[in-house]
C-alpha cells in the first residue's frame, strides 16, 4: 500500500537515461514503476526523492530533483557489488505529518527487508520522521547530523531547525545518542550548545572535523541514521549562493563524510536535505551519493561484533580505575573500546568505535570521552 503512494521517475529522466553510455550508474539501476515492491534479497540501496521542502517555514515548497537525478546516474560506478532501486519521489502530503508519515512507514519497511533507503531533497526535519521509523522496529537509535546548526531552535514555525528539539523531548525517547559534525559557533545559541554537553551527546566544531577528518570515522561507525544538511557546506563548494555561507566542509570532505557513513555496518538509513532547486548543487550531490555507495559496498561486516578471533584484545591499565578493554580488527584495522553499561536487569558489556588516538590516549593515562561519555549517559 505505502508504495502505491510514490511517484515513479518521469519520462523525461528515463528518455534521458536511455541516451547514456551503457556504463554509466543509471544504466545498472532498477526503477521502480509503481505497485508493491517486496525485496527478496534483490537490493541493497534504494534511492527515494522527497519534494515536500515545508519545514524551511515557507509555506508548500516542492523540490525537484531530477537535475540531481540526472547528474548521479551519469556517473560511472566503481567496482561495486551493491544492487540499487530508484522508488521514485515521495510527494507532499495535504499536511507537513502526512509526509512525515510516509517516510517513517517506507524507512521502517526497507530497513526489515535489509534494504538502505537513502533519501533527497526536502528540508531536514524529514529526519525526525527517519527517526520515528525505528519505533516499529523496537531499537535504541544513534543519530549522527552534519550540520552548521544543532537544530535545537525556538522559533516558531521553524521546523527544520527545531527537529532535534521534537526528537529529544517526545514519547517514545528512542535516541541513545546524537552527534553533530560540523556546526559553526555562531549559529548556536550558547544554551543549546550547553544542553548538547550536558545530555552527555557529542558536537564537532567544523574546525575540529577539518582539521583531522578522521575523528569522524569512529562517530558515523556508531550511527544508524546519518543526516546531512547541504548548508553545511561552504558556498563556494555547494554552488548554493541564495542561502550563502562562507565557512563549512569542502567537497572533498563531505564526500569523506558520506563514504564514512557508508562504510559503517550500523547505518541503516540516509538522507541528504535542504536542496534547494539549485542546479550548482547537483554535481555536488551526485558525488556525496557516490560516496555513500562506494562505502556501502566496501563494508567489512563487523558488526554485530564478529568472532574474536579476527580481533587483537589490548588491556591498558588505568590507575584508580578498571582496565580499559580496546579492541583491534585485523580485517579493517578499527578500534573499538568496552564499556559495561547498567540496564534493569543486568550489567552488560558493549563495544564502542573509537580511533587509535583513544588507545594512545589510555596509554597516555587519559581516557577517552566517548567512554567517558556512554558511562555516565547511563
Amino acid at each position: 500500500m505505502i508504495y502505491e503512494l510514490l511517484r515513479p521517475i518521469n519520462n523525461e529522466l528515463i528518455t534521458y537515461i536511455d541516451g547514456l553510455q551503457s556504463q554509466c550508474i543509471g544504466k545498472k539501476v532498477t526503477f521502480f514503476s509503481g505497485g508493491s515492491f517486496e525485496n527478496e534479497g534483490r537490493y541493497n540501496i534504494a534511492i527515494i526523492g522527497i519534494s515536500d521542502n515545508r519545514g524551511n517555514g515557507e509555506g508548500v515548497s516542492i523540490v525537484d530533483i531530477t537535475k540531481i537525478r540526472k547528474a548521479w546516474y551519469s556517473l560511472y560506478p566503481g567496482n561495486w557489488g551493491v544492487n540499487i532501486i530508484d522508488l521514485g519521489d515521495v510527494v507532499a502530503g495535504e499536511r507537513l505529518e502526512d509526509t512525515y508519515y510516509l517516510v517513517k512507514t517506507l524507512v521502517a519497511d526497507l530497513v526489515r527487508q535489509g534494504v538502505i533507503p537513502i533519501f533527497v531533497g526536502g528540508s531536514q526535519d524529514m529526519t525526525y520522521a527517519m527517526y520515528r521509523a525505528y519505533d516499529a522496529l523496537e531499537q535504541s537509535v544513534n543519530l549522527v547530523s552534519i550540520d552548521a546548526k544543532l537544530d535545537l531552535s525556538k522559533t516558531e514555525g521553524d521546523v527544520a531547525n527545531s527537529y532535534l528539539t521534537r526528537i529529544i523531548l517526545e514519547e517514545p525517547t528512542n535516541l541513545f545518542n546524537f552527534s553533530n559534525i560540523g556546526y559553526q559557533t555562531y549559529f548556536n545559541a550558547q544554551e543549546e550548545i550547553d544542553l548538547i554537553a550536558s545530555l552527555y551527546f557529542e558536537a564537532y566544531r567544523v574546525g575540529e572535523i577539518s582539521g583531522n577528518i578522521k575523528l569522524a570515522e569512529p562517530v558515523l561507525r556508531d550511527a544508524d541514521i546519518v543526516s546531512i544538511d547541504m548548508t553545511s557546506v561552504k558556498s563556494a563548494d555547494s554552488g548554493n549562493f541564495e542561502f550563502f555561507n562562507p565557512n563549512g566542509f569542502d567537497g572533498r570532505e563531505i564526500c569523506a563524510l558520506a563514504r564514512y557513513s557508508g562504510l559503517s555496518d550500523r547505518v541503516s538509513s540516509f538522507g541528504i536535505f535542504n536542496y534547494n532547486n539549485n542546479k550548482n548543487e547537483t554535481l555536488l550531490i551526485a558525488q556525496i551519493l557516490w560516496y555513500f555507495v562506494e562505502g556501502v559496498n566496501y563494508r567489512s561486516n563487523e558488526y554485530p561484533f564478529v568472532s574474536k578471533a579476527s580481533y587483537m584484545k589490548y588491556i591498558v591499565p588505568i590507575e584508580g580505575y578498571d582496565d580499559l578493554i580496546f579492541y583491534k580488527s585485523d580485517i579493517s584495522e578499527r578500534w573499538w573500546i568496552e564499556a559495561s553499561i547498567e540496564t534493569m536487569d543486568a550489567e552488560r558489556k558493549v563495544l564502542l568505535p573509537c580511533s587509535y588516538e583513544d588507545y594512545e590516549l589510555a596509554i597516555s593515562q587519559v581516557i577517552p570521552e566517548r567512554w567517558w561519555r556512554t558511562i555516565k549517559k547511563v
